[in-house]
């Protein structure tokens, strides 16, 4: 089966919410938890602009593990409370961060990133992993863009839990 998605808003909010509805039409009636994290980490890709790398890092019960992306080679493991994505698995908080440089132990998997935006992905009150968004501009992330991907993540966790 074929989805193609156009997205037309041009507005963070209004993008956000186009790419919500596309992001829970694409995991419906699929029980594979990876395969929707695919699916989900291409549909950003093709909707959010500026970005230079998304993805899901999955938690494993111990660390985070690298799940499905789009852009350059990544990390593989990362500790919890290590980098960004560490820092939002620890404590189940979105982290958007306006210059990673400035962040206190950011890990560079991309030299070329800026700024970041990390959601944790919690279904059933359990983490799931975290939805990891890289930019090769400072400041490029926005509360309507933090406030977008965790209502998006919020839509869809049950399913990329594979529930």
């Amino acid at each position: 089966m074929s989805h193609a998605f156009s997205f037309t808003a041009t507005a963070p909010a209004e993008l956000w919410a186009e790419a919500a509805d596309a992001a829970e039409a694409l995991v419906a009636g699929e029980p594979d938890g990876i395969a929707n994290m695919a699916n989900v980490a291409a549909l950003i890709w093709q909707a959010i602009p500026d970005l230079n790398w998304a993805g899901f890092y999955r938690f494993d019960g111990q660390e985070l593990v690298l799940g499905p992306f789009q852009g350059k080679a990544a990390c593989i493991r990362i500790p919890l409370g290590k980098g960004v994505c560490g820092a939002a698995a620890r404590l189940r908080a979105s982290q958007r961060v306006a210059d990673v440089n400035a962040f206190p132990g950011h890990i560079a998997c991309d030299a070329a990133s800026r700024s970041e935006l990390v959601v944790p992905v919690v279904a059933d009150d359990r983490l799931i992993g975290v939805l990891d968004l890289d930019s090769p501009h400072p400041g490029r992330f926005t509360t309507d863009d933090q406030a977008g991907a965790e209502a998006l993540i919020a839509r869809i966790a049950g399913a990329l839990a594979g529930t």
